[in-house]
């Protein structure tokens, strides 16, 4: 008999449930994790999704069945499976979660020791294959042993040890967890914290009451937006589902892009750890590169993704790796992403900024360096648009191949990458202090994408 594993990507499961994730697959996958993976002890949780819990419930049967022993952390983020991976020095981690996916979608994503990622050329193809088809192995003499625990307080008080608490000012801060996992957390971090925080959409509801929990789409940066102009916010942030990325807005209501916060955060870490490397990734780069090297760093340009990002920063021991999708890396945090340390470094910053508010901290970044933020192009032949595009600007411009196409002129560039999972082309491009001459670029490429 083969089983459905339609749900299984480069990265890590998300399908439709019941359809593609269900408690089968889970139970399946709690049979052949923990021989895969030589796993004896595993850290499990899920999200606010309706259907986490009986998908744990299944797959904890499988894993302890394995002889393999269990550590639930019950409801958390992303970024706390991670966390446990590590602190706990345990062998493994199975989030539940489908991050900013719709209600009806579940998943998994999956970590070995020390919180490494495990990927489609790490163990997650052999582990497809296995619940595909695979004979279950036999049951363990001995069931391995389930212990429920929170580590809560561990994970906020490592959290804010990237920060200098004693120097936080009291900042209105707008925080929307859009009824995700990230509410309960911040109510205990609030405990430690000077900020007055003004909660929006902040009770876990896995039926998503106020749409998905995804605060890049546009319909839903406006409830945060709205509270931080009425409440006269210092400034505002977003979460998706699994917090493992947050959104800045300022004390305007404007979104910040995630690409001047990795400089952003770039700075933090330098002005603290001089010297340090800083991992970016090729989709828009000349900020991220000049703050780097203004401020005594050493700036590294890896492959987008958080497999290759994490491998790059291992590898060159970097302090700190960004992507301008606003997953953020951290060494001391097992060079994993975090979506609760990137917003505390900036209101750190912000407290030091000697009454500059966080409009003007950003303004001179996003004037410096105009861009055209990520755009999707739906086309039919993806290798061919890259082809053409290369063969008709390359020749004028320095091509470089580090993740899809990029190409650099002397006052703008862009880069033009194709999607893992669907027929869709991605385009950014960014200029050197003029907005006109980036708009025009930015049109006249979507033109010959989509021609």
């Amino acid at each position: 008999m083969s089983y459905c594993t339609k749900a299984f990507g480069a990265y890590d499961i998300r399908g439709i449930y019941p359809e593609t994730i269900n408690e089968e697959i889970a139970y399946r996958i709690g049979r052949f994790f923990p021989m895969l993976f030589a796993a004896k002890r595993v850290v499990v949780g899920h999200d606010i999704r309706l259907s986490g819990p009986s998908i744990k419930k299944a797959l904890i049967q499988g894993l302890v069945e394995s002889g393999c022993n269990v550590i639930d952390i019950g409801q958390c983020g992303t970024e706390m499976i991670y966390f446990a991976t590590f602190h706990l020095k345990l062998d493994g981690g199975v989030m539940i979660t489908a991050s900013h996916n719709p209600r009806e979608y579940n998943g998994m994503k999956f970590v070995r020791q020390e919180a490494r990622p495990i990927s489609g050329d790490t163990g997650l193809l052999d582990l497809k294959q296995q619940v595909a088809d695979g004979e279950l192995p036999a049951m363990a003499e001995i069931y391995g042993k389930v212990e429920s625990i929170d580590i809560t307080e561990r994970y906020v008080k490592h959290i804010l040890s990237y920060v200098d608490v004693t120097k936080l000012k009291p900042l209105k801060v707008v925080v929307n967890a859009g009824n995700g996992a990230a509410g309960p957390i911040l109510d205990v971090m609030e405990k430690y914290l000077p900020f007055e925080l003004v909660k929006v959409h902040h009770e876990p509801d896995g039926s998503f009451p106020h749409g998905v929990p995804n605060p890049l789409l546009l319909e839903n940066r406006d409830a945060t937006a709205k509270a931080v102009r009425k409440h006269g916010a210092d400034a505002g942030v977003a979460w998706d589902g699994d917090f493992d990325r947050c959104f800045m807005f300022d004390e305007q209501g404007n979104f910040i892009e995630g690409y001047y916060m990795v400089g952003f955060l770039a700075k933090a870490f330098l002005q603290k750890n001089p010297g340090e490397k800083i991992i970016y990734d090729p989709r828009l780069t000349w900020n991220t590169e000049e703050i780097v090297i203004t401020n005594g760093g050493i700036p590294i340009i890896s492959k987008s993704g958080h497999a290759f990002i994490k491998e790059k920063m291992r590898k060159e021991n970097a302090i700190y790796g960004g992507e301008m999708s606003a997953h953020h890396y951290f060494r001391d945090f097992s060079y994993c992403d975090s979506g609760m340390i990137p917003w505390l470094l900036v209101l750190e910053l912000l407290s030091q900024a000697n009454g500059i508010r966080l409009s003007g901290l950003m303004q001179e970044r996003m004037k410096r360096y105009p861009c055209s933020g990520e755009i999707n192009s739906k086309v039919k032949e993806v290798d061919e648009v890259l082809a053409r595009i290369e063969a008709e600007y390359g020749s004028q411009g320095k091509v470089t191949k580090t993740d899809g196409l990029s190409v650099e002129y002397s006052n703008w560039r862009f880069n033009l990458r194709k999607s893992n999972t669907e027929p869709v082309i991605r385009l950014n491009v960014e200029t050197r202090r003029d907005e006109v001459l980036m708009e025009n670029k930015t049109q006249e490429l979507l033109a010959k994408i989509r021609a």
